[in-house]
Parts: structure tokens; C-alpha cells; sequence
């Protein structure tokens, strides 16, 4: 009951703390500024002007009638809306998300190509309407960089094995991240949607479709609220909302068919992570639906967690033919911390690998910064499939502490219970047919 009152009392938090964003009561539309929906015209340039626009005017709502739009980056402004009832659909030439901007990649700091909607030190933003963005991305354009023959590359063309090797490289030797400067010649692909050290951010109703990379990625942000979107994009890296290093975040009523991690919670990776040291926390997720055989997991925390994630809830979500369906993932590489972890009336159907999976082995990486796991808490889930039902692994000298499931059913599990170097508490918790009603593990165990 503890453990539940403190999931409660980090809600509670969490929804006095979110608040939209105020926009001004002025709206224009974007063919006032000489765009044409016909899915031909270049209208990036008046997007930008009808950004700049209103801006100038104290800031208001764009809108984006039916049709189709064509353009290159769109970087919003302060106090300002972008209201899509048609399609946003983005060129797919590297170059038109030129100059470079900082960014993060896969938790590391840079300057790389555009986010293809980016907002950065921004106030009081929001992405609203029915409509769809299209990122354009697939096997011809964005995918192939990530050197995998199912995503387009073939051999002799260009992959980000080099740049991500480099860009690690950089930020371990701590190399300004002014230096660190890609883009043209180089193939790190961009998030879809960054919001990158903003305040009062809303996204919501839009369909989101055929991303670069990581889908929806606010960095370093304060008061986000993700509600009502829908995310399909099953390229490589395709995460659907990524909140790296931020503070006070509002996930819900979202549908997600991803081609990675669906709901997934960062703060920085490995040195660079430590340097910002910003972590991720005080963060709900709450009634939506994962639908998708391409997704590694429901809720995910990690790997680049460095910073820290904390105070994390998710309650009343359905995960649908998932990988698993919470899985916390990291290395003595990482550091950081991951603690305060509610997992709450969800439920999980044909689970393919392990409904619960935490690893502090994730990638086979070893460092000199064993990473805490601790408070992680189960309460009324319902799931079905998996190889294993709960796996847990930690280190020799680093155990994963105080994971407490109670009041759990999970159906057709291959396997029960692996535990490696950590402490399971269970209650109430009965698989495949088997009822556990207080049961405690430490160490290693194995149930079939």
C-alpha cells in the first residue's frame, strides 16, 4: 500500500504541474502566405514567413488547411501554434535541413541536420488539428543511413557507423560541443519533432508517420503535455516520444505503431549524460495503446539514462503485440540512476520476449559507472505470452533493488522467474496458473 500512495502522490504531482500553453488569440493561415496544398509547391519559405509573422505580432495559431504542404524544416518561435488539418509532408533532402543546429544524438550533444519541426528555447509552443506529418522517411530516403540491408543500405553507400563512432568519441574526450559539428558529409539522421530546452509545450491530435528517427524527442523541457496523437513509423531507431532530461511531462491518449520503443524515457548517455547531468522525472503515461509487432517495448527507461530518470508513472495502458511490455535497460557505462518506477493497471497481450525485463548488462557494455535501479513497482497488470514472464538482471556489486509486483497475472510465459543479482518481492502475483501470494527472491533464482 505504500508503494501505491506514493505512485498517487507522484501523479498528483505530476497533473499540478501541467498546464497547456497559453497562445495568443490570433490565427492566420499558411496560404495567406503563398502556400499551395497541391503537394507539389515548395512552401517552406511560407512557413517561415508566416512564422516570422507572427512572431513579430506577439505570436498566435498557424493553420494549415486540407491539403498537401510541402516544405523543408519548420523551426517555431515562442507563443506560437502550428495547427494542421491537412498534411505537413517534409522534403526528404538532407540539405534543405541545413544549417546545422544543436541537437542531441542518441543522447549526446552536437550540431547536426535540422529536426524537421524544431523549437528551441521556446515558451508556450503547441502542434495541434487532425491532420498528418509526414517525414518522408523510408528505404530511398533518411532509413539506409543506418546500415542495415531491411532499411535500403546497400554496400559502398554511406552509414552512421563512422559519425556515431566519432560523435562518442568526442563527447568521452569532452570535446566542446561547438566542435561537434556534422551535418553535410555526414549521416547521423535527425529526430522528427524536437522541442529542446522549452517551456509549456503542447502536442496534440496530429497522426505522426514515416519519421527519420526518433519521432517526438523534447529535450531538456519543462511542462509537456503529448495528448491524443497518433505515431506510425517503423523504420530503424523509430522510437514514438522520447523525453530526454525533462521535468514535468503529460503522455496519454496516444496510439503508437513504432519500430522501436514506443514510450521511452532518456536523460543523456555516458559522459555527456554526467556533464548535462539533467535528469528525466516527474513524468505520467497514462491510457494509451501500443499496437505493433515491430515494437521492443511498451514503457522503456534507458539505456541513455546518465542524467538520471525518477518519479515515473505509467497507468491504465494497453500493449499489443509488444517485445515487452516494461523494460528498463542500462550499463556500468551509463551511471545515473533509475528509481521511483510505478507501473500500474496495464495490461499486455501476446508479449513476445519478456513482459518485465530489467538489464544492467544492456549491449554488453562495462564501465566504471554501475548504475542504481531501485523502487520499481508492479501493481495490476495483466499480461499474456513472453519467453519469461519476469527477468531480471543486475551486476555482482550491483544489484536491482526493492522490485515489488503485487496483485499480477501473466499467462503463457515460457519461462517464470529469472533473477540475476537483484531482490523481487512479489504478492498476490500468480503465473501461468502458479499463485505466488508472498514470495521474496535475492540473489539468483530461477522458476519455470
Amino acid at each position: 500500500m505504500k508503494m501505491l500512495e506514493r505512485a498517487k502522490r507522484v501523479e498528483e504531482e505530476i497533473l499540478n504541474n501541467v498546464k497547456e500553453p497559453e497562445i495568443p488569440d490570433r490565427v492566420v493561415e499558411i496560404t495567406e502566405f503563398g502556400a499551395i496544398g497541391d503537394g507539389k509547391t515548395d512552401c517552406t519559405e511560407s512557413f517561415r514567413k508566416a512564422i516570422e509573422f507572427l512572431s513579430e505580432q506577439g505570436g498566435g495559431r498557424l493553420v494549415v488547411p486540407y491539403g498537401v504542404f510541402l516544405t523543408g524544416p519548420i523551426h517555431l518561435k515562442s507563443n506560437i501554434e502550428l495547427h494542421a488539418l491537412g498534411t505537413i509532408k517534409f522534403i526528404p533532402d538532407p540539405k534543405r535541413y541545413l544549417p546545422v543546429v544543436l541537437t542531441r544524438f542518441e543522447g549526446i550533444e552536437l550540431y547536426n541536420y535540422s529536426p524537421l519541426i524544431y523549437a528551441l528555447d521556446c515558451e508556450n509552443v503547441a502542434i495541434t488539428g487532425s491532420g498528418v506529418l509526414d517525414g518522408s522517411a523510408d528505404n530511398e530516403h533518411w532509413w539506409p543511413w543506418k546500415g542495415k540491408k531491411e532499411f535500403g543500405w546497400r554496400e559502398g553507400t554511406p552509414s552512421q557507423h563512422e559519425d556515431v563512432k566519432k560523435l562518442k568519441e568526442m563527447a568521452e574526450k569532452g570535446t566542446p560541443v561547438e566542435e561537434r559539428v556534422f551535418g553535410e558529409g555526414h549521416y547521423l539522421r535527425p529526430s522528427f519533432i524536437q522541442f529542446y530546452r522549452c517551456r509549456n509545450v503542447l502536442m496534440e491530435g496530429v497522426k505522426v508517420v514515416n519519421s527519420p528517427m526518433w519521432c517526438v524527442h523534447p529535450v531538456l523541457s519543462e511542462n509537456v503535455i503529448i495528448r491524443g496523437i497518433e505515431i506510425s513509423s517503423t523504420g530503424p531507431n523509430n522510437d514514438g516520444i522520447d523525453p530526454e532530461s525533462c521535468r514535468y511531462v503529460l503522455i496519454e491518449n496516444c496510439r503508437f505503431d513504432t519500430g522501436d520503443d514506443s514510450v521511452v524515457i532518456k536523460s543523456g548517455r555516458d559522459a555527456d549524460g554526467r556533464r548535462i547531468n539533467v535528469p528525466s522525472e516527474y513524468i505520467l503515461v497514462r491510457n494509451n495503446i501500443v499496437l505493433s509487432r515491430a515494437s521492443h517495448g511498451g514503457l522503456v527507461i534507458g539505456s541513455e539514462m546518465s542524467g538520471g530518470v525518477k518519479n515515473v508513472v505509467a497507468r491504465n495502458n494497453v500493449y499489443m503485440n509488444v517485445e515487452r511490455a516494461l523494460r528498463l535497460k542500462t550499463n556500468s557505462r551509463r551511471g545515473g540512476y533509475m528509481e521511483n518506477i510505478f507501473f500500474v493497471d496495464n495490461v499486455a497481450i501476446d508479449v513476445s520476449e519478456e513482459v518485465i525485463r530489467i538489464n544492467l548488462r544492456y549491449d554488453n557494455e562495462e564501465g566504471e559507472y554501475p548504475p542504481v535501479v531501485r523502487n520499481v513497482f508492479v501493481k495490476n497488470l495483466k499480461a499474456t505470452g513472453g519467453k519469461y514472464a519476469i527477468r531480471v538482471e543486475g551486476l555482482e556489486n550491483d544489484f536491482v533493488k526493492d522490485v515489488l509486483i503485487s496483485d499480477t497475472i501473466i499467462e503463457g510465459a515460457k519461462i517464470s522467474v529469472l533473477l540475476e543479482f537483484g531482490q523481487i518481492g512479489m504478492e498476490n502475483v500468480t503465473i501461468n496458473g502458479s499463485r505466488f501470494e508472498k514470495l521474496y527472491l535475492e540473489g539468483k533464482a530461477l522458476l519455470k
